[in-house]
């Protein structure tokens, strides 16, 4: 399910997937394998795609229909170390 998400995402802002490779940094046949479903999306791309989407992983992942993301937490300054 989260692979028709992921991809339709992509569809529905009409990218290819060799310009979401080029975003994340990878060539486009690395790209395809995990939009396929050959490879499992590390969670460092994963929240990447969330980010660039505008939503959130979880949605992303199917767990949740809202798609709209979380609120970001502010950290402060002891959080960050």
């Amino acid at each position: 399910m989260y692979l028709k998400r992921i991809r339709d995402f992509r569809e529905d802002n009409d990218l290819k997937q060799v310009e979401i490779a080029q975003f994340l940094n990878m060539k486009q046949p690395q790209y395809a394998r995990y939009e396929s479903g050959k490879r499992d999306f590390p969670l460092d791309i994963l929240i990447k795609l969330a980010e660039f989407y505008n939503t959130s992983t979880d949605y992303l992942l199917g767990l949740t229909n809202e798609i709209k993301p979380y609120p970001k937490i502010k950290t402060t300054k002891k959080e960050t170390r």
